[in-house]
């Protein structure tokens, strides 16, 4: 099974362009993840953070690399109007060539967060499944009907098509009823704070699910976003917390690979219950992002 190993952005925003920052900094990472091999950049979605918005860092990598696939890690869809939504995802790939890798889910629990997007909690998981199946004929169908609990409309289009077909949607979440879900309605699974004990247990529900639809799942279809700290940081408190709330059970470096060598039998572990998609996740700001990249870059001999 081909191995991908991609990179994430978004515990790090200092490397973002500001006023105290050298606004080539971010481009120069870009450049060097596009040289270097690496699969594909993400962007984690966080509205009170000082990250960048998935779509805008999306739009700024399509232009800035030339073989680089990017997506968000994941794009919260509840509150945001499908069609308007369908259509930025679909123009992305076009000006990409077909590197745009959708990626969806119902957003973190924060409050701050909720109140950003305006959806209720319990009206989240209801927005996915009525939002995915008709994103999905937007970009397949010429002309789309619908007429849903919360969209309704008449002749809605969405051009230009994407250039990738079919146009796959990876979801993001490990509660029971979001592994369902995936199984029923996605084409990936996206895992985070995960251990490969519960990645394989995830793989398993949704394989279910999906049979119990009708659907068949690709085996190749299966990523985990790995945390990791670069060689001689520490942990940051923030971010140990962000672990307690998600994973109460696991110890700290179940979830987080501490050094190179850590991250490297991380990535063997989850390739041993099935994965094959990684997004490699700085918890921790490296000194210099050139040397740390090109320290990383002979796991990529793993695509094979």
């Amino acid at each position: 099974m081909k191995i991908r190993i991609g990179y994430g952005l978004g515990a790090v925003p200092s490397l973002y362009p500001s006023a105290k920052k050298d606004p080539g900094d971010f481009g120069r990472v870009v450049d060097d993840l596009d040289k270097l091999g690496f699969d594909s950049l993400w962007f984690p979605e966080r509205i009170n953070a000082a990250q960048l918005d998935p779509i805008v860092a999306m739009g700024y990598v399509a232009g800035r690399s030339e073989r680089l696939k990017f997506g968000p890690a994941v794009s919260v869809v509840p509150g945001r109007n499908p069609v308007l939504m369908a259509k930025m995802l679909a123009s992305l790939d076009v000006v990409s060539g077909g590197r745009c890798l959708p990626a969806f889910g119902l957003g973190i629990a924060n409050t701050a967060e909720h109140q950003a997007f305006m959806v209720d909690r319990k009206d989240r998981a209801p927005w996915l499944n009525e939002a995915l199946p008709l994103m999905r004929r937007l970009w397949s169908e010429d002309v789309v009907d619908h007429e849903g609990e919360r969209f309704s409309f008449t002749g809605a289009r969405v051009l230009p098509k994407p250039i990738q077909d079919p146009f796959e949607v990876w979801l993001g979440g490990q509660a029971p009823s979001e592994l369902r879900r995936t199984g029923r309605l996605a084409d990936g699974w996206l895992a985070s704070f995960a251990t490969p004990a519960s990645v394989a247990i995830g793989i398993q529900t949704i394989e279910e699910a999906a049979a119990e639809a009708g659907r068949e799942m690709d085996r190749g279809h299966y990523g985990v976003l790995i945390p990791y700290v670069p060689p001689g940081l520490e942990l940051p408190a923030a971010a140990l917390e962000r672990i307690r709330v998600r994973q109460p059970d696991a110890e700290p470096e179940e979830i987080v690979a501490m050094g190179h060598v850590a991250l490297a039998d991380m990535v063997d572990a989850f390739v041993d219950v099935g994965a094959s998609k990684f997004v490699l996740l700085p918890f921790a700001e490296p000194g210099d992002w050139h040397a740390e990249l090109e320290t990383l870059a002979p796991i990529l001999e793993k695509q094979t």
